[in-house]
Parts: structure tokens; C-alpha cells; sequence
């Protein structure tokens, strides 16, 4: 009787340290690999950051699959398929495999970006080779796809007047999109009911050249371009009484680039709104950053952190504890860095293959 009590208190000890231990649900990670028509799916361990390719992957995608987005409800992945055209919407079952539904939607000329809104109504469609940007309503339960006309005379797409090359929503619901030039642009739209409206009396304000990199802060006051011909990152208040969803550029924006990091083109503010990453195109690293209550940016002295060659894409995972860097030259990796929220200081975890270049990357929720 006692040996039975002694290893009953013992299951309960061990319960009791597993459960301490963080959560043991696993997330995925998906990343596209436009070169080979593929959707590259990692297991991800929440407490190490640690990542398993699945048994199924790589998963075959749509042509030239560029961006990928998750629904908040984790079942429903979308991805832009810049080769024809359409945005196609990937079941996503407990084991992290992917199934296809079809037919694919139909959307403007070579779509590059995806973003969505915070509640999962939305997809916004930003086409590259039309200047357009097309929104889909989302079916909450299925995840199926409708096609948002735009206003008067604009048909199924919005114009822009730029080229987009990225593209976020606020957490206010305004739209973002960067456009490319000398000086580049940031164009702002208001949303109502999924149909885009320039905001009034200016939606286009000046960043740097060629704005490949955009974030916005979780608290949706901060707006951030990384420029990638000028080597600087501009900074951005977010009004949210007069012009709702302006932006009026800080008194010190541009920051010109630490020494030895060059060509930004992705860039990342983490969870609680502390930090901001750099990936760096033209050298092997990640810049970070810390936020201060203005918006201002401030060099972290543990920074550069080191990556493989060519960094052009950078995520995070859900719970903030790790970033994820997708490098661009071979060897091709997915990177997985592990976050001190305290001061912002990441530390490589593994560096892990993928087949080609990756040009997005998402997390399950």
C-alpha cells in the first residue's frame, strides 16, 4: 500500500514539473519557396524553439508562391500565388499537413504580399504587376474565399498609386502599403466593410527609397520602413484622433544603419512591443532595436546578431519567445533565435535546410 502511494505521489510530481515546464502543444511553421512551386512545414517546439520538418513536407503550392498568411483560428492557411494569379486556401489539420481547397480565387496581376485584419474577416491582396490591391472576405467556418467589389468604378481591386512591395493592417483597421521609388511612398487606407478608401485629405507620405521593410507596433501607435537603397530605417507616429491613421515622420527619422549591417529589407517588432529586428540583405545579420514611449529607436549594444547569408525574412512565433530569420543565398535556412524579453539580446537556436530561397514565413497561433 505504501509502494502505491509512494508512486502515485511520484505521477503527481511529475505532472506537476511537466506542466511548469510551458506548454507542450506543438505549432507549426510554414515557409514559401517560390523557385520550386512548394510550402516547406516545421513542427515547432514552443519550448526551445527547436524545429521538425513534418514527414509530408515539402507540400506542393500554387506557381511561384510568395507570401503565406494563417487565419487567427489556425485552421486555414492562404497563399499568394504570383504565377497566376490567385490566392490559394490550405486546410490545416492538427498534424500541421496541409490539404488544398479549390478552385484557387482569382485575384489582380502577380500578387507578392498578403495581409490580413486582426479579426480574420479579411484578406488584402496587394498585386504587384496591376498596382491594385484586392480584399476577399473570409467564410469564418470554412475558410472559403469572396471577392470584395471596390468602389465606383474600380471594379474587383483597388488602385494604387504606387508599386506595392509590402503591406500591413493596423490594429485599428487601416491598411498600409509601401511602395517602391526615390523617395519611396507609404499609401494608407480606411476600411469599411472590406472596401478601401484613400484616406483623406493625404494618403500618400514620403519614406525613404525603395521601403521593402514595414512594421507596425502591437499597440498600432508606431509605424516602421526599412529602406533599402538608403541603408536607414524611417519612423512614423500613428495619428488616432485628427486624420485617424496619418502618419507624421519623428524628428530624428531616418536612422541610418549600424556599421556593418546593410540593404534592409524585413523588419519585426516583437510581441510586447519592445524591440524591433532588422534583417539585413547585404550582410549576415539581424539589427535590433529597442522602442522608447515615442516611437524612437535605439541601437541594442548586444547588436548585430549573426544569420546565414542573405537574411530577407523574419517572423515570430505566437507566444514572442522566438524569431525565426529565412536566409536567401545558399545554404538556404530557416534560423530559429531565441528572444530575451529583458533586453532583447537573441541567441541562435539551429539553423534548419529548405529546399530554396524563402520569401515569407508564418506561425500557427
Amino acid at each position: 500500500m505504501l509502494q502505491k502511494a509512494a508512486a502515485l505521489f511520484l505521477v503527481c510530481v511529475s505532472m506537476a514539473l511537466c506542466v511548469s515546464c510551458g506548454p507542450t502543444t506543438s505549432r507549426y511553421l510554414y515557409a514559401a519557396i517560390p523557385t520550386s512551386d512548394q510550402i516547406v512545414a516545421f513542427r515547432e517546439d514552443p519550448n526551445s524553439g527547436i524545429l521538425t520538418q513534418l514527414a509530408v513536407s515539402p507540400i506542393t503550392a500554387g506557381p511561384s508562391v510568395q507570401s503565406l498568411v494563417i487565419h487567427p483560428s489556425s485552421k486555414f492557411l492562404y497563399a499568394a500565388n504570383a504565377g497566376e494569379s490567385d490566392v490559394s486556401e490550405f486546410l490545416i489539420s492538427p498534424s500541421g499537413a496541409l490539404t488544398e481547397k479549390t478552385p484557387r480565387t482569382s485575384v489582380g496581376n502577380a500578387p507578392t504580399v498578403l495581409a490580413m485584419d486582426p479579426t480574420g474577416n479579411y484578406l488584402y491582396v496587394a498585386n504587384s504587376g496591376s498596382n491594385s490591391v484586392s480584399v476577399l472576405s473570409i467564410n469564418s467556418t470554412d475558410g472559403t474565399l469572396s471577392v470584395v467589389p471596390q468602389g465606383s468604378g474600380s471594379g474587383t481591386t483597388a488602385p494604387l498609386g504606387i508599386t506595392p512591395i509590402n503591406m500591413q493592417v493596423s490594429p485599428a483597421g487601416f491598411l498600409y502599403v509601401t511602395g517602391a521609388g526615390q523617395p519611396g511612398f507609404v499609401e494608407v487606407f480606411s476600411v469599411n466593410g472590406g472596401v478601401l478608401t484613400p484616406l483623406s485629405p493625404t494618403a500618400l507620405f514620403f519614406t525613404g527609397t525603395n521601403p521593402y521593410g514595414l512594421a507596425i507596433s502591437p499597440s498600432g501607435g508606431f509605424l516602421y520602413t526599412a529602406n533599402n537603397i538608403d541603408n536607414s530605417i524611417s519612423e512614423f507616429t500613428i495619428s488616432s484622433s485628427t486624420a485617424a491613421g496619418s502618419l507624421t515622420q519623428l524628428a530624428n527619422s531616418p536612422i541610418g544603419q549600424q556599421s556593418g549591417t546593410t540593404t534592409p529589407v524585413a523588419l519585426l517588432i516583437d510581441k510586447t512591443g519592445a524591440f524591433l529586428y532588422v534583417a539585413n540583405q547585404g550582410s549576415p545579420n539581424v539589427t535590433g532595436y529597442s522602442i522608447d514611449s515615442g516611437g524612437g529607436i535605439s541601437l541594442l549594444t548586444t547588436s548585430p546578431f549573426v544569420t546565414g547569408a542573405q537574411p530577407g525574412v523574419i517572423a515570430s512565433d505566437p507566444a514572442g519567445k522566438y524569431l525565426f530569420v529565412g536566409t536567401q543565398k545558399s545554404p538556404f535556412t530557416i534560423q530559429s533565435f531565441s528572444l530575451d524579453t529583458s533586453n532583447g539580446a537573441l541567441t541562435s537556436v539551429n539553423p534548419y535546410p529548405v529546399p530554396n530561397a524563402p520569401t515569407s514565413i508564418a506561425t500557427t497561433f
